[in-house]
């Protein structure tokens, strides 16, 4: 197949870094999707590897979205950049006043 997998002890190397290629990449994205938001935070927690995330965002746009509704906002946001990615944990809020 065309996939290549990573060997586990590179993934292990990055544990520690402060922010990994693709977290960079990844709130890089949801900067330019969701300008207009308050925090955003993307952790790699496959160990650097790429492969699964967990996105935290704060958007004012969400307050009249149910939770299913904002987590395909995100979702559609990543298309994209997700492609080689197996999965996300997607955790949404609205700005408190």
């Amino acid at each position: 197949t065309g996939t290549r997998r990573l060997p586990l002890l590179h993934c292990a190397q990055h544990m520690f870094a402060s922010q990994t290629e693709g977290e960079l990449k990844v709130t890089q994205i949801l900067k330019e999707k969701f300008p207009r938001a308050t925090a955003i935070k993307v952790t790699d927690i496959s160990g650097g590897c790429g492969a699964m995330y967990e996105i935290q965002i704060e958007l004012e746009e969400f307050k009249e979205k149910r939770m299913v509704q904002q987590h395909q906002m995100v979702n559609q946001a990543l298309k994209e950049g997700i492609k080689g990615m197996h999965g996300l944990q997607i955790f949404t809020s609205v700005p408190k006043h």
